[in-house]
């Protein structure tokens, strides 16, 4: 079979993409997955080859046939508006990547308060100090956002929903007024990947992803996409020959693998992650649930208007208690593991508390907070595992 770079006259729903995109059986020797290429150097056939730089592929860093395969995988997925897709060896990789592709000294980027922490502390530290100031803004702002620009306002970064907190920004309102202003928009992906939110479609310029998660699904590579629409990618891939950023290949290669499964993993985080959401509202413990795809989450509307799933990444705030209760609740659980990073198959739980870095908006939810991660166990282990933390929090 060839991939999905045939014509077609009946284009394929997304998760035939995933199986099928990337693929090129008869340049594969027959053999359904692409090789694994380890290299570095490429031999030209001729002096004239050489000086023309004539070939398909130049330098291991440029490419291989391991990393075109899931490129072409992910630029199907991401749909028309894709121009071309960068990896990078990890997540914060890609987002770095990206803004030292977009921005320079003297520029001013906007990032909404919600952000992947890293994401800050990148723009705060490496940034600052190469002259671009940031400023912060509430992911709630919607078209309000224009009030915040000045004239050397050039790219703003969102993040739907956001870390930890899971606030729902309106990214086509957003990008109509920095579109209008000549801005680019750049959005980390992560939490719904292209399959449940085509970014691109909704206005954005570059979508990123951390790999690490949903991709790669199994908790064991670290990788990072950045997806461009035409009008962002000759400075993206610039960039990345530039600043020599390129993934290994064996991560490249389970990224792929994990790709071609994540249609049926994300509906299952989907299934599974809503069931214990709405569990958990029900439960005495719980003073509220940070889950946009729930009927009673400030975000809903827009969720339902802009991604087609959810992941199974959400976050709850308990009832008032001591911190002592809460490490109980943490150490007595078993399926629940505590651990950063979440997408694999494995449930996470971890205490989180954004006050201390938020700058545009106050973190006051009432209560302590827990991120959670719905893994692809069963959901009646997953409530008892709870129900037995849920008693060790009371009896703190």
């Amino acid at each position: 079979m060839k991939s999905s770079n045939d014509d077609r006259s009946d284009p394929l729903r997304p998760e035939t993409t995933l199986v099928t995109a990337g693929r090129d059986t008869k340049a594969q020797k027959g053999f359904v997955n692409p090789p694994v290429v380890h290299g570095s150097t490429v031999l030209y056939p001729t002096a004239a080859d050489l000086h023309a730089h004539r070939g398909e592929f130049q330098y291991g860093r440029h490419g291989t046939p391991t990393t075109r395969a899931l490129q072409d995988a992910l630029t199907a997925l991401e749909g028309p508006q894709c121009a071309g897709v960068g990896l990078a060896p990890s997540g914060l990789a890609a987002i770095t990547t990206t803004l030292l592709a977009v921005l320079k000294a003297g520029d001013h980027l906007l990032v909404c308060d919600n952000a992947y922490r890293p994401t800050r502390h990148f723009c705060n530290g490496l940034l600052a100090r190469y002259g671009v100031e940031t400023g912060y803004f509430d992911p709630l702002i919607g078209a309000a956002i224009g009030e915040l620009f000045k004239p050397n306002t050039r790219a703003v970064l969102v993040e739907a929903p956001g870390s930890q907190s899971f606030e729902m920004p309106d990214i086509p309102a957003i990008a109509e007024v920095a579109h209008a202003r000549g801005a680019l928009v750049v959005d980390d992906n992560t939490w719904a990947t292209p399959l449940f939110h085509r970014s691109l479609d909704q206005g954005v310029d570059i979508s990123m992803q951390a790999a690490t998660k949903y991709i790669g699904g199994h908790s064991d590579i670290m990788f990072g996409t950045i997806s461009a629409n035409a009008r962002a990618w000759p400075v993206i891939a610039e960039n990345i020959r530039l600043l020599g950023v390129c993934a290994g290949p064996d991560d490249v290669f389970l990224a792929l693998r994990g790709l071609r499964t994540l249609g049926v993993r994300l509906a299952q985080h989907h299934r599974s992650g809503l069931e214990m959401a709405r569990w958990l509202k029900a439960r005495p413990e719980v003073l509220r649930v940070l889950h946009p795809a729930l009927e009673s989450d400030p975000g809903h509307a827009i969720w339902k208007r802009d991604f087609t799933g959810a992941s199974g990444l959400f976050s709850i705030v308990l009832k008032p208690a001591p911190q002592q209760a809460v490490d109980a609740l943490l150490n007595t659980l078993k399926l629940f593991g505590m651990g950063y990073s979440w997408g694999g198959f494995e449930s996470l739980a971890i205490p989180f508390d954004c006050a201390g870095y938020r700058t545009a908006t106050t973190w006051a939810p009432g209560g302590p907070a827990l991120r959670l991660h719905i893994g692809l166990e069963h959901v009646g282990d997953l409530k008892a595992d709870l129900e037995r933390g849920f008693a060790a929090f009371n009896a703190a």
